[in-house]
C-alpha cells in the first residue's frame, strides 16, 4: 500500500504542476501582471506549504536537526537539482531586471543565512544556537522582498499587448487553488509513506531527513519548475526557485524561531554551509554568463549536487 499510495501521490503533483503553471500564467495575463510577479510570490509560498508545516511543527517538537534540514536541504536542491534539470530539460533565459534585481537579492539573503549558520557553530558565544533574534533579522530581511514586490506592481506591464488566455480569469483562479491543495495534500502523502518505506528498508534518521523528507517536499518546485521550463514560461521557472529560496530562509525558518525561541544548530558543519552558498553564488554567476542558464551549466549544478549527497551519504 506504501508504494501504491508514493506512485499515486507522485502522478498527482506532476499532473497539478502542470495544471497550476498554466493557472498561474493565466492569472498574470488576465491582471496584465508580470509572470514573474506570479512566480516570485504566489506559486512560491503555495510550494513552501510543506516546507512551512514541517519547521514549525519540527520546531515547536524542539528538534532543531529536521527543520534546519529541511532549509538548508532545500536551498540546495532548488538551485542544484531543480535549476539544474529544468536548465537541462531547456536552457532557461533569465530577463534583465531578474539579473539586477531578484538574484543579486536571493545572494544578499543566501549569503546572510550562510555567515549566521557559520557564526552559529563557530562562535564561542552562541555555539551551536540560531537565535531568536536571528530569526528575527531574516523575518526583517524579508521586508526587501516585499518592498520589491511592491515595485513590480505599481510598474506591472505598462506596455502589455493584449494575448490569449488558455483559462478565463474564474477557472484560473479555480484551478490554481485546486491544484495548489493536491499539491500539498499530495506531497504530504508521498513523505509520508516514503519514510514508511524508509524505516521498511532500515535507512537512517539522517537520510530520511536529507534525502526522503527533504527531496520529497521540494518535488512540487522540482516539477513544477520543469514543466515551466518545458512551456518556454522562463520568468516562472526562476522565478519560483528565487522566491522559494527567500521565503524558506526568511519565513520558514526565521518566523518559527522568532515565534517559538532559539532552536540548536545540531548535525550541521561548514561543507553543508558552503554547498548552500556556493549554489547561489553559481547560479548568480551563470545567469550572468550570456543572460541563461545552459544546459551545460545545468548538468554542472546537477553534478555538484551529486558530489554534495555523495559526501552526505558516505559521512
Amino acid at each position: 500500500m506504501e508504494y501504491i499510495l508514493l506512485i499515486i501521490s507522485l502522478l498527482v503533483i506532476v499532473k497539478a504542476a502542470d495544471v497550476l503553471v498554466d493557472a498561474s500564467v493565466s492569472i498574470a495575463d488576465n491582471f496584465k501582471m508580470p509572470k514573474i510577479l506570479i512566480a516570485l510570490t504566489i506559486m512560491a509560498f503555495s510550494t513552501c506549504a510543506p516546507e512551512l508545516a514541517v519547521s514549525f511543527t519540527s520546531i515547536a517538537a524542539g528538534n532543531g536537526t529536521i527543520a534546519f534540514a529541511n532549509v538548508v536541504g532545500s536551498c540546495i536542491i532548488n538551485i542544484l537539482l531543480v535549476i539544474g534539470v529544468a536548465a537541462v530539460i531547456n536552457p532557461i533565459k533569465v530577463k534583465d531586471n531578474t539579473i539586477k534585481k531578484e538574484l543579486p537579492l536571493l545572494l544578499l539573503i543566501t549569503l546572510a543565512f550562510s555567515t549566521t549558520l557559520l557564526e552559529g557553530i563557530s562562535s564561542p558565544d552562541a555555539a551551536g544556537i540560531f537565535s531568536r533574534s536571528r530569526g528575527f533579522l531574516f523575518v526583517s530581511l524579508f521586508s526587501l522582498f516585499v518592498i520589491y514586490i511592491m515595485q513590480l506592481v505599481k510598474a506591472r506591464h505598462k506596455n502589455e499587448v493584449e494575448i490569449d488566455c488558455k483559462y478565463s480569469i474564474k477557472k484560473a483562479i479555480i484551478y490554481f487553488i485546486i491544484s495548489v491543495i493536491a499539491i500539498i495534500i499530495s506531497s504530504d502523502i508521498l513523505v509520508d509513506n516514503a519514510v514508511l518505506i524508509a524505516d521498511k528498508l532500515n535507512i537512517s534518521q539522517k537520510l530520511i531527513t536529507m534525502v526522503i523528507i527533504v527531496i520529497g517536499t521540494s518535488l512540487p518546485e522540482l516539477i513544477m519548475t520543469s514543466i515551466a521550463a518545458k512551456k518556454n514560461e522562463h520568468d516562472m521557472a526562476i522565478g519560483n526557485i528565487i522566491g522559494t529560496n527567500i521565503f524558506n530562509i526568511c519565513i520558514v525558518l526565521g518566523l518559527p524561531i522568532t515565534l517559538l525561541g532559539d532552536v540548536a544548530i545540531v548535525g550541521f558543519n561548514v561543507i553543508d554551509i558552503f554547498f548552500v552558498a556556493i549554489a547561489a553564488v553559481l547560479l548568480f554567476f551563470f545567469a550572468n554568463n550570456g543572460r541563461r542558464v545552459s544546459r551545460r551549466e545545468g548538468i554542472v549544478l546537477i553534478g555538484v549536487f551529486i558530489a554534495y549527497y555523495t559526501y552526505l551519504i558516505l559521512l
